[in-house]
């Protein structure tokens, strides 16, 4: 099983990223799935994540009303649609996933399959 993430890059403040986290192994159609970030120095922490099923989602505070967690299930991929990004976006993001949705979706320690990180860098 694995998880291929993609799309960072480097954008100025205001600018747009779309990342991807194509997933392969099995169908992950019924696993929740999530992305986290983590700045230099920091610790990793939660960004957005899409229940499966219904396909609610979930945002940080920091990121609400400018960044959308979507997925495609026929593709086995997650997408993470970043606008008007600020400098403080700036991180590795990870996505993640596992195979059932609780209310514990912001926790690191939850998920047991992760990406392997692509760098988003926002300049000012």
């Amino acid at each position: 099983v694995q998880l291929q993430a993609s799309g960072g890059g480097l954008v100025q403040a205001g600018g747009s990223l779309r990342l991807s986290c194509a997933a392969s192994g099995r169908t992950f159609s019924s696993y929740a799935r999530a992305w986290f970030r983590q700045a230099p120095g920091k610790e990793r922490v939660f960004v957005a994540a899409i229940r499966p099923g219904n396909g609610a989602t979930y945002y940080a505070d920091s990121v609400k009303g400018r960044f959308t967690v979507s997925r495609d299930n026929a593709k086995n991929t997650v997408y993470l649609q970043m606008n008007s990004l600020k400098p403080e976006d700036t991180a590795v993001y990870y996505c993640a996933a596992r195979g059932y949705w609780s209310v514990s979706y912001s926790e690191t320690s939850q998920y047991n399959y992760w990406g392997q990180g692509t760098q988003v860098t926002v300049s000012s």
